[in-house]
């Protein structure tokens, strides 16, 4: 699939996307309630901080690449890791730092594009980006920017779609097979923001062969099993119905290759600059 035609103005759009509604403000009773926002964001992913490993970064330095509202961001400062942020999204990032302020925290965040990050390089231990990279035009160029501002010997951990996974497959479903759509097309279409790629895993090892002991996990999403609270356009009576119905259980035993989540964790070799 070509994506290079439609490149600048799908960056816009994705911004535009993401500031209309910041990952995870469905969850926000108001725009201040941020432990509700992270209660919920770790209880539908309980594999997050054992992923992130906020617990082992005190004193690194830290960049995350999407901080979104936040929540990931502010365990890196309470960890006591230097952290910096950047996010494409200027929404996103006024409620980051309204959340690490109101906990008595100093943010270091940064509108940037993750595509062309204002750093040098070998600036940190460890680059976290938690599925955003999937939004970019061009993927592959934010993960050699991860790689170019990373110390040597320094840790990636990334989170990136995966194809095919049960939510690409509801999706199309829903609205790919009757049009003639490939499950990917589908997903680039109707997935979040515009232009959202998922990726098979021999793909990710492609796109990080400059990268040493890369280690992926796949792990279903809240969509795959339809554990989050639906968005704005699936409200109606028969999707509410299909919540409540949906088999979960059966699909965690018998559909574990086709989660959404890849979690990706990789490192600079040390001779590399």
């Amino acid at each position: 699939m070509s994506y290079g035609s439609v490149r600048p103005r799908l960056k816009s759009d994705v911004a535009e996307f993401w500031n209309a509604e910041p990952c995870g403000s469905r969850y926000l009773g108001d725009l201040l309630e941020f432990d509700c926002h992270a209660a919920e964001r770790y209880r539908l992913e309980p594999h997050i901080p054992h992923f992130a490993r906020f617990s082992s970064s005190a004193g690194l330095r830290v960049l995350e690449i999407g901080v979104g509202m936040g929540a990931d961001y502010e365990q890196w400062l309470k960890v006591g890791a230097d952290a910096t942020g950047v996010d494409l999204s200027a929404n996103s990032l006024a409620r980051a730092q309204a959340r690490c302020e109101r906990s008595g925290l100093k943010p270091d965040l940064r509108l940037a594009d993750a595509e062309n990050l204002p750093f040098p390089n070998g600036t940190f231990d460890v680059v976290y980006s938690y599925g955003v990279m999937h939004h970019s035009p061009d993927t592959e160029r934010c993960l050699h920017e991860a790689w170019r501002i990373l110390k040597p010997g320094a840790t990636v951990r990334i989170m990136l779609y995966h194809h095919a996974s049960l939510t690409g497959l509801m999706l199309w479903l829903r609205y790919g097979v009757w049009r003639g759509q490939s499950l990917k097309r589908c997903v680039y279409e109707r997935l979040e923001s515009p232009g959202t790629k998922s990726f098979s895993k021999r793909e990710v090892m492609k796109m990080m062969s400059h990268f040493d002991d890369v280690r992926i996990e796949q792990v279903f999403s809240p969509g795959d099993l339809l554990l989050h609270r639906p968005s704005s356009r699936f409200q109606s009576g028969g999707y509410r119905l299909v919540w409540k119905l949906f088999p979960r259980k059966l699909l965690s035993r018998v559909a574990r290759r086709w989660g959404l989540f890849l979690l990706i964790t990789a490192r600079k070799g040390c001779a590399q600059v």
